[in-house]
């Protein structure tokens, strides 16, 4: 419940706009190296298992990178990943991330008919 509690107050927030990450994309570009080898060099990831992050509004990823961080999101490689990060440093690759273009992914298995 107060997970439940959390996620949605940090939702209203997002959407109220007040928790603007702020970020810097470069400084974020240096960080994210770690994260190229699940989510793709530019967050493009080609692994249906790992979310594209490209093109990801900053506030989100920023938010979802201290939900891993505090435990209100659990996920056993994302928790231990964003362990060591600063505040700074989730606020830049959310930065970086956000900044860059996302790819749309086609289906090539699905017919016209």
């Amino acid at each position: 419940m107060k997970n439940l509690v959390l996620m949605i107050i940090s939702m209203m927030l997002m959407l109220a706009g007040t928790a603007h990450a702020g970020g810097d994309a470069a400084i974020g570009k240096e960080k994210s190296v770690v994260c190229q080898s699940c989510h793709g060099v530019d967050g493009n990831s080609v692994a249906p298992n790992y979310p594209k992050l490209a093109g990801q509004y900053e506030d989100y990823l920023y938010l979802t990178l201290q939900h891993y961080k505090s435990g209100v999101r659990n996920n056993a490689i994302m928790s231990g990943m964003v362990a060591a990060l600063s505040e700074e440093d989730m606020k830049n690759l959310a930065a970086y991330f956000a900044s860059q273009k996302g790819l749309i992914a086609v289906d090539v298995g699905m017919s016209a008919d």
